[in-house]
């Protein structure tokens, strides 16, 4: 495997956070993620925490706006930020909307041509990734854990329910949480996925946990003032789902907080500690 390319790095909280840039063979091209290595690990692996962000940011906005790195050095955590989608493929039409292609990759393994050749997201952060983080940094690859906001809150719920061996922990902030029954979801599986609504359901949370017993408790918060709510996150059908089939969730209703980066820096640190009491046993 091709090592990582160095593009910047910063001293934050006693730890390092650099940003990467590799050749990915899943993605068939250039793929970019961020890693904040906590002081721990400079003596020891140290479990890893994937974010996956949401629509049109990039592997920079969780790093940036979060405020996640001194609570990751609390913990002793990795955080490990991936891109949100493949970009400069080349596909007509790529860098046309702000919820389809370049930013907005969904997390899925596409099988339609164009999307096909490049838009591998699902298999890039469950395989590739993970691979190359294992083998490049101070990482213990059984300890990992997953989570995201609004479209990777939506990557990390599927993330976990499909590989509850894989990750110990999963947690998401306004997850896209029925993809199938909303707009942006439906426009990213057709043309990604197809017409065949069948094969939609393996990308989709509240049909995945039908399915699927995740061995921890799922948590959730949803701030009440998010304008996409009620059309686009729909936490209430997995609710439902997670009610009728037992499985243990901590959703949580925040009053007053939208869709934006100052929801997630305001509970960052119960996300974190959350996957600590996972991860760190």
């Amino acid at each position: 495997m091709t090592n990582p390319n160095l593009t910047s790095e910063y001293k934050s909280f006693g730890g390092k956070l650099g940003f990467y840039s590799h050749p990915s063979s899943t993605c068939n091209g250039e793929m970019r993620f961020a890693v904040y290595q906590p002081p721990q690990a400079t003596q020891k692996p140290v479990p890893v925490l994937y974010f996956l962000s949401g629509l049109a940011s990039t592997e920079e906005n969780f790093m940036i706006k979060a405020g996640a790195q001194q609570y990751a050095a609390k913990y002793g955590i990795m955080l490990v930020a991936p891109d949100t989608s493949p970009r400069n493929t080349g596909i007509p039409g790529e860098d046309d909307d702000s919820d389809f292609g370049t930013g907005a990759g969904f997390y899925v393994d596409a099988t339609v041509e164009p999307w096909a050749s490049h838009y591998r997201m699902y298999s890039y952060v469950v395989q590739e990734l993970p691979a190359l983080i294992a083998e490049h940094f101070p990482a213990q690859p059984d300890k990992q854990g997953i989570f995201g906001h609004s479209m990777g809150g939506h990557g990390a719920l599927v993330c976990a329910l499909r590989n509850p061996q894989q990750y110990k922990s999963v947690s998401a902030f306004a997850p896209i949480a029925a993809p199938m029954r909303c707009s942006w979801g439906e426009k990213a599986f057709s043309r990604y996925l197809g017409e065949d609504k069948e094969s939609w359901r393996a990308y989709d949370a509240s049909e995945l946990v039908r399915q699927t017993e995740y061995h921890s408790p799922i948590l959730i918060d949803q701030g009440t003032a998010d304008k996409f709510l009620s059309q686009q996150l729909l936490p209430e059908v997995f609710e439902q789902v997670c009610a009728a089939v037992n499985q243990p969730l901590n959703l949580r209703y925040q009053d007053g907080y939208d869709h934006s980066y100052y929801f997630i820096a305001s509970f960052i640190e119960d996300h974190i500690r959350h996957h600590a009491l996972s991860l760190t046993v």
